[in-house]
């Protein structure tokens, strides 16, 4: 494995060829991340410097390096990076003054980006899909990665900066995985389970505690004058219903239409909803080149089969993340599938 440094200009600075350890953490629509474990040298320390870039050879991804950490003691050295990857530039704008989007959920994102008031350097838009997805909603001074990122969980995309160091651009992609599950016959399946002897060292995590599936969204007006829209599962009853509430009065209705208005509460109402799912996830160590093969038979956002039948277990779910991990020689693959269970509040004030 070969790790190439290259400064924010995104020229090429030099190799690290002594590594320790390198965890490299996809993640299917959010930034993923690394840690970069290397003996201290006088070499490594030029190398890796805050706001350099970590490419490894053959990886659609590149990391910025945010973190550095040195440490040396009478039992040796260790010189530690870390960091996340490309799209965390986004994390350095914010969308303002105010932005309304009512469409394809894709053109939405990329619109995002590409109308910066000040724009990223060297980023550029990749090939349209045009994905049918809709999205309907306006942002006021929000941070850009954050609203990328829910965008992208809503409409079930991933997302990227794939770099390009001989011509030293950035592009901006949208992408979808492919459905590999046992629930479609159009191609070859991905199972994961014991009888395949592919799930080791397996934990799975399952939680409703957040849960709910019909949010109230509190508009423009005061008191009984108040308009508030309602989605979600509005036909349910009993025990099966579970009400949430999320203020919405910020979304303005100037300089666009009724229906974009309600339109923009009623998405207000379904990214809160997003955040308060069920949440299924399953993290395993895999083995990269078993009867499945990473990134041929299977890659970051595919839907699979995952099979436990020892825990009852047995369900389609989408590889949200994946983590390469290079340590004494050999390499690991940790997926995991389905959504982790996050850490957030049901309930936000008026």
């Amino acid at each position: 494995m070969e790790i190439r440094i290259y400064n924010r200009e995104m020229d090429f600075q030099g190799i690290i060829e002594n590594q320790r350890s390198l965890l490299w953490n996809r993640k299917y629509n959010e930034a993923g991340d690394f840690e970069l474990h290397t003996p201290i040298t006088p070499y490594n320390v030029s190398l890796l410097k805050i706001g350099n870039l970590v490419w490894k050879q053959g990886a659609v991804d590149a990391g910025i390096i945010e973190g550095l950490r040195i440490e040396e003691d009478a039992d040796g050295n260790d010189l530690v990076v870390t960091g996340r990857f490309l799209p965390a530039y986004f994390d350095r704008r914010l969308i303002y003054p105010t932005f309304d989007f009512y469409g394809m959920a894709e053109v939405g994102m990329r619109s995002l980006v590409s109308d910066q008031t000040v724009p990223i350097p060297r980023v550029q838009l990749g090939v349209l899909n045009n994905f049918p997805e809709e999205i309907g909603f306006q942002v006021t001074y929000k941070n850009l990665l954050s609203t990328l990122q829910k965008i992208a969980k809503q409409a079930q995309f991933g997302f990227r900066l794939r770099p390009d160091f001989t011509n030293k651009t950035l592009t901006f992609e949208v992408y979808k995985g492919t459905d590999k599950s046992m629930a479609q016959s159009d191609r070859a399946r991905v199972i994961f389970s014991e009888d395949f002897r592919n799930l080791n060292r397996a934990v799975y995590e399952s939680n409703e505690q957040v849960y709910a599936n019909v949010c109230y969204v509190g508009g423009r007006g005061e008191g009984e004058e108040r308009e508030y829209v309602v989605v979600g599962e509005t036909e349910s009853t009993g025990l099966d219903r579970r009400e949430i509430y999320i203020n919405g009065s910020d979304i303005m209705p100037d300089n666009i239409t009724e229906e974009e208005y309600h339109a923009a509460l009623e998405q207000r109402g379904y990214d809160k909803l997003a955040s308060c799912a069920r949440y299924n996830s399953l993290e395993c160590e895999a083995i990269p080149y078993g009867n499945f093969e990473y990134g041929k038979d299977y890659d970051l956002g595919d839907i699979v089969t995952v099979k436990k039948e020892s825990w009852d277990l047995g369900e389609n779910l989408r590889l949200t993340g994946i983590t390469e991990v290079y340590e004494d020689g050999a390499r690991k693959v940790q997926p995991v599938f389905g959504e982790p269970i996050p850490i957030t509040a049901k309930w936000e004030e008026d």
